[in-house]
């Protein structure tokens, strides 16, 4: 029986799919998988027995990563499941900035005890006039899943858009449309581009990216938006130059002491992928990649350990090896093999920075005695019996 112990709710549309040789426990040293969502692991004892978390959504900043791999323990996250959500959540920022929607509602909350509302609102609405984003220029930093949904949908409502992502795969690549103007560095949206939006994930290489010597070379009166990483954006540069009016309006769904109480701040709670869609979406995903690592030993996007596709298993048995990515590996496996008169009918191996993963299918049942004898070499962090 596997036993899968989920950290925060997970949508039912997506437990539902585990068979009956899983069941839930409310014990997470006990567990063989763990689904989470908001839940922070990393002050968290992980068990032994622990082989796979899924990360229901695609941010895994809550989750030990390194220390995850050092166990042996495959990380996976959802990426494009909430896709859709943020990218709704991203047009509608889009217009919030622009028109002073807020500000209006705001306005009737506050008179709406006024007998002469109706009649007043026509003298108020004034102070809340905007600009409309049609043919506007939008720049959109990563152009992944939820990037080319939200290039694509500017697009469509008549903005002029450019793209920036020197890492674009070859799938968002197709997806993206032809009149997305891609551009090959940052500098050239920040110079061109009235709105600029950011989905790129958290990095050393991205944190703050947006501050004030990246701001300085923007359009006076440009609107940022981030529905990506709270911590791209430079908090305390964002508030200078919103007050200096160099930026008109920062949209954030990251809201924090700091940025809920700056002028000029649309603060939305962390809205973009709180959809019933998206909740599905990322359990229904969640929950197979957990099956199909547990059942099959292949991996579906995970964030520590290589993607390994060795299909079902047609052989009389399979082992899976999660091991550092170090010299002289595979023939040690093949060494144990070979000592024991096995023949390996495949195998897989799928490296990925100073961690990798092995595949073998062989022409015999698998057996403790042959784990225990693959265990035992240096480097190994944890072999499986799949069949």
């Amino acid at each position: 029986m596997v036993k899968v112990n989920c950290l925060n709710p997970i949508a039912a549309v997506g437990m539902d799919l585990f068979s009956a040789d899983y069941a839930k426990t409310e014990n997470m040293q006990e567990a063989d998988a763990v689904l989470v969502r908001s839940a922070a692991m990393h002050d968290l004892e992980l068990p032994e027995n622990l082989k796979a978390i899924a990360r229901a959504g695609a941010g895994v900043n809550n989750i030990p990563l390194d220390k995850c791999a050092g166990k042996g323990i495959v990380v996976f996250n959802t990426p494009g499941a909430n896709a859709n959500g943020v990218k709704e959540l991203a047009i509608a920022g889009l217009l919030l900035a622009s028109r002073d929607i807020v500000g209006g509602i705001n306005w009737v909350a506050e008179n709406k005890a006024d007998e002469n509302i109706a009649k007043n609102v026509e003298k108020a609405k004034s102070k809340f006039a905007g600009r409309e984003i049609m043919g506007k220029k939008l720049g959109v930093i990563g152009l992944g899943a939820i990037g080319v949904l939200v290039a694509n949908a500017a697009n469509r409502l008549g903005m002029k858009v450019y793209g920036c992502d020197p890492y674009i795969s070859v799938d968002h690549a197709w997806n993206l449309s032809r009149d997305i103007i891609h551009v090959k560095t940052n500098d050239e949206i920040y110079k061109e581009c009235d709105y600029i939006t950011v989905h790129v994930p958290l990095l050393d290489e991205t944190k703050h990216m947006i501050n004030t010597e990246t701001i300085s070379k923007m359009k006076d009166g440009v609107v940022i938006l981030n529905f990506a990483r709270d911590l791209l954006v430079n908090e305390d540069d964002m508030g200078e130059a919103l007050k200096s009016g160099k930026v008109a309006r920062y949209v954030t769904d990251f809201p924090n002491a700091k940025t809920a109480n700056m002028e000029g701040v649309i603060a939305i709670p962390h809205l973009g992928a709180s959809t019933e869609e998206s909740e599905d979406n990322c359990a229904v995903m969640a929950v197979k990649q957990i099956m199909d690592y547990i059942e099959n030993g292949n991996i579906r996007n995970s964030v520590n350990y290589p993607s390994c596709n060795a299909g079902i298993c047609e052989s009389a048995g399979r082992i899976a090896i999660n091991h550092r990515n170090i010299r002289n590996m595979l023939s040690q496996f093949t060494s144990v093999f070979s000592g024991e008169n096995i023949n390996i009918a495949n195998m897989i191996n799928k490296s990925k920075g100073e961690y990798a993963y092995s595949i073998f299918d062989i022409e015999i049942p698998s057996t403790e005695e042959l784990v225990n004898k693959l265990a035992s070499i240096d480097g190994v962090l944890k072999v499986r019996i799949i069949k």
